[in-house]
């Protein structure tokens, strides 16, 4: 055991009484008996314990909209797979979402140049209700499959609105992608109905997609409508001829005014969202999710453990192609003003959205840790005039921040904040582990696991350890595991993907600690790419995490080269402007590594390049690098934002000595 990880923030008894897990527990106690005080620890044990009372209480709790009994609130078969929740209930998506007073402001829109307006929830339903009526004549019915190549923008959050009213399943992609990445994606959804942009506007410059949207619908033979949404800066006659079927968004709504909303309320397992994970590994996986389970998981996190409230307003920058996207519109859940930012995060410059966050009065905040990670990079701190002082909450979400995020926040940004980070994410439409907002915030550490999430570390024997690395695991059923994958009709692959390696587990591929004392945990990296030198098992974050404190090195990327019928550890790293690779500079990165980590983790190879791989979300690609390094072909190149820098790791001559 080595010394406790230091604690940066802890809330004030007051602020603990303010919060609305206190009102939940409050709600625990007056329905059930149960006082657990404000022990965290004590109530996640009763949730896992007790799963239907404690999912139920949570549904009262967050004031899902809904008719039938909530008892049973769980039924289960003989195999996590065949848990059913709430078997008796019926509920639509849409109308929970959008149930808040039609005077209350539901979100403000912001682009790049600073264009910005708000809507009010009448505002929202208004939208909703034209985009509602126009799908319904469209034939549009439960189970209908709507596709989108949208930005995010309110047209986006009506459409989806309008569309799950009715039942509709909705999936989405940024038009950033190219035509073969939609098409991975889209293909498997065979949506009948596609929304599209005509372009979109990034870091100042236009870019019209008119002409992938065509190839795109010529290739989806399930498409049998398309409805452009026309951007601001779009040249005229720009949108390429794609068939007697396609019809601008403007024309699309025309003949429908608003009008009092619907609701098709459909069982809690209804399908609502497709998404899809990142592709780096092949083709990306089409999780299906339920309406029930998406609703209960996401809106009873952002209520319970990220404290949204009516009084709120909570931001995350976001494409349609990530499940944030999701996540953001979830928010309106809890009643909490949102914020929709079009445009590049670094547009003009790196401290774009802390302005936004500053010029918007936000006060729960949600950051990817690469931008986070990048801001600390580039030495941001806020100027005098930078007034963050609404912000009670920082999200770092995408990946999980590293604990030089966490100094930077609280030496840079602000010291009084509740600073969240955790993992989970795509596949379960939430958290597998993040905030406890009755405890400290430890340097480092994701504070505990989410509420009815019950969640282990293993060793390689199987047995469930602390204060030791190994396989992160949830034991039991959650509301929110997906419906299953599209094209796997028998199950066989969403079984060998999330269930094979612990059987009677969800397995989502983290190497990660379980902290004895804290009751929080570590996140080390991806369980497919930690490191084997020797046999001893090493997560990549604990490199990342020493190379970080190097001021040369800019970002980097680990993996493991097979040789001589082992594995070494080989780092490329991208350096600052005007700095070279030298034994100096090598020497440095060592010893530091040495100094912070241990030998073992020491790289027997440190190679410059120009660039590192991200996803689209911003996480390194290290399966894709370990590939070339290997000579095994990349999957799925489309998975990434910048595939180009791929090219800088193929073939190196350093690597073969």
């Amino acid at each position: 055991m080595g010394e406790p990880t230091p604690i940066l923030w802890q809330p004030s008894p007051d602020e603990i009484e303010a919060r609305n897990l206190t009102a939940f527990a409050n709600q625990v106690k007056q329905n059930l008996g149960l006082d657990f005080g404000r022990d965290y620890q004590a109530l996640w044990r009763w949730s896992v314990a007790e799963r239907g009372a404690f999912w139920r209480e949570a549904w009262k709790f967050i004031g899902i909209v809904s008719e039938g009994p909530l008892d049973p609130a769980l039924i289960e078969g003989d195999s996590f797979a065949d848990a059913k929740w709430f078997p008796e209930v019926r509920l639509n998506y849409a109308e929970t979402i959008l149930k808040w007073p039609d005077e209350q402001v539901a979100l403000a829109a912001v682009n790049e140049t600073g264009a910005r307006y708000e809507l009010t929830f009448a505002d929202l339903r208004a939208g909703a209700s034209r985009a509602q009526q126009a799908f319904a004549d469209c034939g549009v019915v439960p189970g209908t499959r709507i596709g989108a190549i949208l930005l995010n923008t309110p047209d986006s959050i009506m459409a989806m609105l309008g569309a799950t009213s009715l039942g509709g399943v909705w999936t989405s992609v940024s038009p950033d992608f190219g035509a073969p990445g939609i098409l991975d994606r889209l293909a498997q959804a065979e949506p009948e109905i596609l929304l599209a942009v005509d372009g979109y506007t990034f870091a100042g410059r236009r870019y019209d997609v008119g002409e992938k949207i065509a190839e795109v619908v010529a290739a989806l033979a399930s498409v049998r409508k398309v409805i452009i949404v026309g951007t601001d800066g779009a040249p005229d006659e720009s949108t390429p001829d794609i068939g007697a079927n396609a019809q601008s968004w403007d024309d699309f709504l025309a003949p429908y005014g608003p009008a009092p909303m619907t609701y098709a309320r459909l069982p809690f397992d209804h399908p609502l969202f497709v998404l899809y994970t990142s592709g780096t590994t092949g083709i990306p996986k089409s999780i299906v999710h339920s309406a029930g389970g998406s609703m209960l998981k996401s809106v009873g996190e952002h209520s319970m453990l990220f404290d949204l409230k009516p009084s709120d307003t909570a931001f995350f920058p976001t494409t349609l192609g990530w499940m944030m996207w999701n996540f953001l519109v979830n928010y309106l859940g809890t009643g909490a003003k949102i914020v929709c930012y079009d445009g590049s995060p670094f547009y003009p410059d790196t401290g774009r959205l802390w302005r936004l966050a500053a010029e918007e009065g936000v006060t729960v905040l949600g950051l990817g840790s690469s931008y986070i990670e990048a801001c600390r990079k580039n030495g941001f701190k806020p100027d005098e005039d930078l007034d963050l002082s609404a912000v009670r909450k920082i999200i770092a979400g995408g990946s999980v921040l590293s604990p030089e995020g966490f100094d930077y926040i609280y030496q840079h940004i602000a010291n009084d904040v509740h600073l969240s980070s955790g993992s989970g994410g795509t596949e379960i439409m939430g958290c597998l582990l993040g905030s406890n907002p009755w405890g400290p915030v430890r340097r480092g550490e994701l504070q505990a696991p989410a509420l009815g999430m019950d969640m282990a570390v293993l060793n390689e024997d199987g047995q469930p350890v602390h204060d030791e690395k190994g396989e992160l695991v949830c034991r039991s059923p959650f509301p929110s595991m997906p419906l299953g994958l599209l094209g796997d009709d028998d199950g066989s692959r969403f079984r060998e993907t999330y269930f094979s390696q612990n059987p009677g587990m969800w397995t989502q591929g983290d190497f990660a600690e379980a902290i004895a004392d804290s009751g929080g945990y570590i996140v080390y990296g991806r369980s497919d790419a930690t490191l084997n030198p020797g046999g001893v098992r090493i997560g990549t974050a604990e490199i990342y995490r020493q190379v970080d404190k190097v001021e040369e090195v800019l970002e980097s990327v680990v993996v493991g080269q097979k040789w001589q019928s082992d594995v070494r550890v080989v780092l490329f790293v991208r350096l600052q402007d005007g700095i070279e690779l030298d034994d100096t500079l090598a020497d440095k990165i060592r010893a530091t590594i040495r100094a912070g980590a241990s030998p073992r983790h020491v790289p027997r190879k440190i190679v410059a390049v120009a660039d590192i791989p991200k996803t689209r979300t911003g996480k390194i690609a290290e399966i894709a690098v370990r590939d070339l390094v290997n000579g095994d072909p990349v999957s799925n190149r489309e998975a990434l934002a910048n595939a180009g820098a791929l090219d800088g790791f193929a073939n190196r001559p350093e690597l073969r000595d």
